[in-house]
């Protein structure tokens, strides 16, 4: 079990209040245990959003491709605060400021591990900042790659088997939001 694993994360009813503590390991074990959780999207200046290939070594659904980062805030932590950091460990961008496009709660089960995914999941998105430059933590990430939501979206469509099971409705909740198309003003004569 990795250290990781034994971190505590906060249990929550189904409407996102807080009820309690786990660590990730006994959250994650069948039939698992609502908690709250979150997946950041980072966008360019073109709007693309930055997609991560989870490493082989994750406990749930390696190898898939998922949005920038996710992870859990500490039982009482700020969210943002939690995300920002989960964004420099795995994919080693600082500095990313954070809003919230919305909540999707899920249920998943990793055939390949037996693990569970059940989480009251907070969508982030944040704009890459000037000159920063994805460094992903081997450990955390097998590969990045720059996409348009719409290419993304048809992507899920198509055939979501390379893809994390949360993806499409983390990514649903960034399309219905505004934040989907508000690109951020790009300076010079363009």
């Amino acid at each position: 079990m990795t250290a990781r694993e034994s971190h505590l994360v906060e249990l929550v009813d189904s409407s996102g209040t807080a009820i309690g503590s786990t660590s990730v390991s006994e959250a994650h074990t069948a039939p698992g245990q609502l908690h709250r959780a979150f997946s950041v999207f980072v966008r360019d200046d073109t709007g693309r959003v930055l997609l991560q290939q989870r490493a082989a070594a994750k406990t749930r659904f390696p190898l898939r491709w998922a949005n920038t980062a996710c992870g859990h805030p500490a039982p009482g932590e700020d969210l943002a605060v939690a995300a920002a950091r989960r964004v420099a460990e795995e994919v080693g961008i600082e500095g990313v400021s954070l809003s919230s496009v919305g909540v999707y709660a899920y249920y998943a089960e990793d055939p390949s591990t037996g693990r569970v995914e059940y989480e009251y999941d907070h969508v982030l998105i944040g704009d890459l900042p000037d000159g920063a430059v994805p460094r992903p933590d081997p450990a955390e990430v097998a590969d990045v790659r720059w996409v348009t939501v719409g290419e993304l979206l048809a992507d899920l469509a198509a055939d979501g088997r390379a893809y994390a099971p949360w993806l499409a409705g983390v990514t649903g909740r960034l399309e219905s939001s505004s934040a989907a198309s508000a690109l951020p003003e790009r300076s010079g004569d363009g």
